[in-house]
């Protein structure tokens, strides 16, 4: 009796097992197939591409929309602005969450309760964009690299997240490093840092990618075209080759600047995440420990 029950719970187990490997083999050709249809689009032809579908055949694939990706000036500019506003914006998101989370860590802390609500009041209510746009104005910072990089540096789920991780760890490091002599300041620079590798590089992974496929804050703070990001240039060569309703323009040149379109539209894809894509396996072993540490203990 026992093993036909054994069997039957083995037999019950293989059978809930298949279930989730479909499900996920499914959810992986949901995300792979997409992007399999994307890179190869890029290399090919858009007619043929437009009246055939996809081709694996290399005489219908073709380089000219990298070509005229990489030869726009404003492009590489727009990638160095993105890696210097991406950088910049994690290392000082990052501190200032680490920053907060410290202290909010510790149920000793007076107001603690006060300071919670504030923080999560913000989560759900801001002033709006007009008044953001106004007091942006008032401190100088519009058309500046700091409108792009101060006004959401401080993540309140990051934040959150960081304070879970800090109360996951011993209490009795602040123990040692007390007997030792060392104040807060030593203790979370020398201590805690090295210990939070993890969460560090959870939350900078985070900040990164929001910063690099970030372009709203840009069109609106930023008129310098020097100073835009490369998602806001992007945005900008695939609106001004792509015909708008209403304009006139003979049938052929409006036929050609959909090509360009086209053309283009793919490549920016690959160019604007390849980064991203080369970026993530470094950060993986961190980022899965990071996320599940930081998540048993609230």
């Amino acid at each position: 009796m026992n093993e036909k029950r054994k069997t039957r719970l083995r037999t019950s187990d293989r059978f809930l097992l298949g279930i989730g490997y479909i499900l996920l083999g499914a959810f992986a050709a949901a995300i792979f197939i997409p992007l399999l249809y994307v890179v190869i689009a890029s290399f090919m032809d858009p007619d043929i591409l437009n009246n055939q579908g996809l081709s694996f055949r290399l005489r219908d694939w073709t380089l000219n929309a990298y070509q005229r990706v990489l030869e726009n000036g404003m492009i590489w500019r727009g990638f160095i602005n993105s890696m210097f506003y991406s950088c910049a914006f994690t290392v000082i998101s990052v501190f200032i969450t680490l920053l907060a989370a410290y202290p909010m860590s510790k149920k000793e802390l007076a107001g603690r309760g006060i300071f919670n609500t504030i923080f999560i009041i913000t989560m759900f209510f801001n002033g709006g964009l007009i008044p953001t746009f106004i007091l942006i104005n008032q401190l100088h910072m519009v058309n500046t690299i700091w409108a792009i990089l101060l006004p959401n540096a401080c993540n309140v789920w990051n934040m959150i997240l960081a304070r879970t991780y800090y109360q996951s760890l011993p209490k009795e490091l602040r123990e040692a490093s007390q007997i030792d002599g060392a104040s807060e300041i030593q203790h979370f620079f020398k201590i805690m840092m090295p210990v939070c590798k993890p969460i560090i590089a959870v939350l900078a992974l985070w900040s990164f990618v929001g910063m690099w496929n970030s372009y709203f804050d840009a069109m609106i703070y930023l008129n310098d075209a020097g100073l835009q990001p490369l998602q806001l240039v992007l945005r900008s060569i695939l609106v001004q080759n792509t015909p708008q309703p209403g304009m006139i323009a003979d049938i052929q040149s409006t036929a050609e600047m959909a090509k360009v379109a086209e053309l283009l539209k793919y490549a920016t894809i690959v160019v604007s995440s390849l980064p991203l894509l080369v970026m993530y396996p470094f950060f993986q072993k961190y980022f899965d420990s990071g996320v599940m540490v930081g998540s048993v203990k609230g």
